[in-house]
């Protein structure tokens, strides 16, 4: 496959006088075992694989189950991890066959087989979670097991699957700890990945030792981690500032990352490309307000990114005008292209034609504690209610009740965040504008379906681009999403502590075994 590269920027670490070197000579002052805490925004919708497909959940995830493939930090195509071997088997892209390690075990001592993998992805199918990630094995047609052979039968050709496999999805769980028709309900976790779980409270803490039986493609064991859980980012930051954490990340409020000073010698800054991206989902039910196109088109006449990057956000993200972000292959402006300033002439025009009573009234929700999203959805309101042709009810909503409102259909616009489930512009298709998708906005195109399905065909990842192109162009006319913003990845970390650079990349893994004590 075409590498997709995620580029890092900058990593700017501040080290004291005695240079690069004299950290990497000086023996660590620190103990070896002592507890890095990192400190996050970010919540955890479930610990059952079955029933979260969210950042924060995966990034739990990549650290206490396996998937069979991973990927490496900066790495574009993914590597085995809890499988010896991966390939799809024929021509036709249709079957993908995969060879377990020998002697993987899950914290009863029992040894992970075939069967718990093909059960692992059953039951995400089965239970099909309406939070869950089973819409991203929508090609999966079933799944058959051997000893330590897993084959993956699929109903069309998808050069994705290995990308899907590598991703919280595809974690293995133990067959006896999880029900095959329901989600595992208690604090507790039987994976296989380099950590443990040995404590968890919602939205507190997740505390996380090496797990001594790993084996898979990473080398170095890690130290001890508690992950802090806070209810916003103020909260975060109150916490760095206080000391209370090593590390902190997804995400600091953009006035301190704004302030972020590489000369200060308590920390270190690491800032890089993202692939996450932010994006305002328009319902497109015919029970909604912005069910007319022409009226979904006048509000995309009408959003300022540039400002709303600038303001709300303090430069610490860049106006975004497509569904893939820079970076990412297939990447256009198609936003732009359409809407190239923002005119309330034109969205007047649209409504008129559309016979709409004006103002458009409608409600837009957000998630409690997501970052800036109070402020930008106050910005947002404001930029469309100026023109006097829309007047939007804000509401924000708790992480889990935001969800299940945006899934049943009852918000008529919301913003919502994208992380990359994996360095491919697919990761944006099907999950965010296909029949059926995860953002739920009720839009469905069998032309943007038979794109989508046309690109998974192309081994070589690049030659899918024109598909991406023409989805890119029909979502921009049909006005399902407005993208916002594509953003940066930040990680702090006291001057102590190293590895901030490798947590996140893009790809989709939180790597908290690559921090250390320096």
């Amino acid at each position: 496959m075409r590498s997709v590269r995620i580029r890092i920027l900058a990593t700017l670490v501040v080290l004291t006088a005695v240079g690069v070197g004299g950290w990497q000579l000086m023996p660590s002052q620190e103990d070896p075992g002592k507890t890095i805490k990192v400190g996050t925004s970010d919540v955890v919708t479930s610990l059952d694989p079955a029933g979260a497909y969210d950042a924060g959940s995966w990034a739990l995830f990549s650290n206490v189950f396996q998937s069979l493939l991973t990927f490496e930090a900066g790495g574009s195509q993914p590597v085995p991890d809890a499988a010896e071997s991966c390939k799809f088997e024929g021509g036709d892209l249709r079957t993908y066959q995969c060879k377990l390690r020998d002697g993987l075990t899950f914290p009863s001592g029992r040894q992970m087989t075939a069967e718990d993998v093909k059960y692992s992805f059953d039951r995400v199918k089965k239970i099909k979670s309406d939070v869950g990630p089973s819409s991203l094995l929508d090609t999966l047609k079933s799944v058959s097991a051997s000893g330590l052979t897993v084959t993956f039968h699929l109903s069309s050709a998808d050069a994705t699957f290995p990308f899907k496999v590598a991703t919280g999805a595809g974690s293995i769980v133990d067959r006896n700890k999880y029900p095959a028709n329901g989600l595992r309900t208690d604090n507790g976790v039987d994976g296989t990945g380099p950590y443990e779980l040995t404590s968890y409270t919602k939205d507190e803490k997740a505390v996380l030792v090496p797990n001594g039986h790993y084996k898979g493609a990473i080398n170095d064991a890690g130290r001890p981690v508690e992950l802090r859980y806070y209810k916003d980012a103020d909260a975060l930051d109150s916490a760095w500032k206080k000391k209370q954490v090593d590390a902190a990340t997804r995400q600091l409020p953009p006035k301190t990352l704004a302030e972020l000073n590489p000369s200060d010698p308590s920390m270190r800054v690491s800032e890089a490309d993202s692939s996450e991206v932010r994006n305002l989902y328009l319902n497109t039910r015919a029970s909604s307000p912005l069910h007319e196109v022409k009226v979904r088109q006048a509000m995309a006449w009408l959003i300022d990114r540039e400002r709303l990057a600038a303001t709300v956000y303090e430069g610490t993200v860049d106006p975004l005008y497509s569904l893939i972000p820079t970076g990412i292959t297939g990447h256009t402006t198609a936003f732009f292209d359409t809407y190239p300033t923002e005119s309330a002439k034109k969205a007047r025009a649209l409504l008129t034609e559309a016979g709409v009573s004006l103002p458009v009234r409608f409600t837009y929700g957000y998630g409690i504690g997501r970052a800036s999203a109070a402020g930008e959805a106050k910005e947002l309101k404001r930029q469309l209610e100026a023109s006097g042709l829309f007047k939007v009810t804000v509401k924000g909503y708790e992480w889990t009740d935001f969800q299940k409102r945006w899934v049943g259909g009852k918000l008529d616009a919301y913003a919502v965040g994208w992380v990359a489930d994996y360095p491919d512009p697919d990761t944006y298709g099907g999950p965010l504008v296909g029949t059926d998708a995860t953002m739920s906005t009720g839009y469905s195109s069998a032309a943007v379906d038979r794109l989508i399905q046309a690109s998974q065909q192309y081994e070589s990842r690049g030659d899918a681009a024109d598909d991406f192109r023409a989805v890119q162009d029909t979502v921009a006319r049909d006005v399902p999403v407005i993208p916002l913003w594509q953003a940066k990845e930040y990680v702090v970390t006291s001057e102590d502590v190293g590895g901030g650079q490798y947590l996140s990349d893009g790809t989709g893994v939180f790597r908290l075994w690559r921090l250390n004590w320096i």
